[in-house]
C-alpha cells in the first residue's frame, strides 16, 4: 500500500514553519524577525502569520528585545523523555481550541496497520462528539473520517481495505456499491474538505481534512447535528484553515 502524496495548503504552511522554528532553534540567544525572513526566505507578510501561529502554540516565544527564542512546547516535544505524552497533550490543547472556534465536535484520526483510528478526540457539552453506533473502523465507507482517510491511499490499497470491510448499509444515503465508492474517493480533490451527509447516521453530519504526515494518513474531522447542517461547509473551510498546527506538532 503506498500513500498519494497531494501537498495541501496546510502542508506548505507547516514545512514553511518548520524551516522557521529551525532557525529559531539554532539561535540560542534569540533572532528577530529581519534575520529569520533573510535565513529563510519566507516573506514578512507570510512570516508574520506563521509567527503568530508558533506563538499561539507556544513554540516560540518573544523576548524583552523583539527576538524569538524557542518556547515551552517545542521544549517539551524536543525531549526524549515524555515526547508520547507531550505530543498528546499539544494535540488536545490544539484540538480543544479548534473546537471552540468551528463550534463542533473535533476529531484526530489516522490510518494505521490497515484500520481506521480515532485517536483523540475534543468534545463538550454543547458540541457532543458522534454517537459511535458502528464501529468506525468497519464503517471507513460511510464517514468524513474514513473516506479522507482512504482518499490518502493508492487505488490498491482502497480496494484492500474495501475487501477485508464490505461496505454495509448504514442508512438510506450509504455508498454500499465498491466501483461507486471507488470512482468517488478518487475524484477527490486532496484540497476540498470529504463531507458526510447522514451517510453513517442519521441526524447527524461531518466533514474531514487530511494531514499526510510522513508515511502514516491522518485527517482531522468535525461533526454536527442535522439542525446544524447550514454550518458545516463554513466549519469544514475553517477546520481545513486551522489543521496546520495540528500537523506541525505530528511533524516535530
Amino acid at each position: 500500500m503506498a500513500l498519494r502524496h497531494e501537498p495541501t495548503a496546510s502542508y506548505h504552511s507547516v514545512q514553511d514553519a518548520l524551516r522557521v522554528l529551525e532557525t529559531v532553534a539554532r539561535r540560542s540567544t534569540g533572532i528577530n524577525e529581519t534575520e529569520i525572513a533573510r535565513d529563510t526566505g519566507v516573506g514578512t507578510e507570510r512570516l508574520t502569520t506563521l509567527l503568530r501561529m508558533l506563538r499561539r502554540e507556544a513554540y516560540v516565544e518573544q523576548i524583552a528585545d523583539g527576538a524569538y527564542v524557542t518556547g515551552t512546547a517545542f521544549a517539551r516535544l524536543g525531549s526524549a523523555d515524555g515526547h508520547r505524552q507531550a505530543l498528546r497533550d499539544t494535540l488536545q490543547r490544539t484540538l480543544d481550541r479548534l473546537r471552540d472556534s468551528v463550534g463542533a465536535a473535533v476529531y484526530l484520526s489516522r490510518y494505521v496497520d490497515g484500520e481506521v483510528r480515532v485517536t483523540q478526540y475534543a468534545d463538550s457539552p454543547a458540541t457532543p462528539k458522534v454517537n459511535e453506533w458502528v464501529d468506525f473502523r468497519f464503517s471507513a465507507h460511510a464517514t468524513a473520517v474514513g473516506k479522507s482517510l482512504l482518499t490518502q491511499l493508492d487505488h490498491e490499497g482502497r480496494r484492500d481495505h474495501l475487501a477485508r470491510h464490505r461496505p454495509a448499509r448504514l442508512t438510506s444515503r450509504t455508498i454500499t456499491s465498491d466501483r461507486l465508492l471507488l470512482s468517488k474517493l478518487a475524484a477527490q480533490p486532496p484540497t476540498v474538505p470529504v463531507l458526510d451527509l447522514q451517510e453513517y447516521a442519521v441526524g447527524t453530519v461531518c466533514a474531514a481534512v487530511p494531514l499526510t504526515a510522513g508515511s502514516t494518513a491522518g485527517c482531522l474531522a468535525l461533526s454536527l447535528p442535522l439542525e446544524h447542517a447550514h454550518r458545516l461547509r463554513r466549519a469544514a473551510d475553517a477546520l481545513n484553515r486551522n489543521a496546520a498546527p495540528v500537523l506541525l506538532s505530528l511533524a516535530i
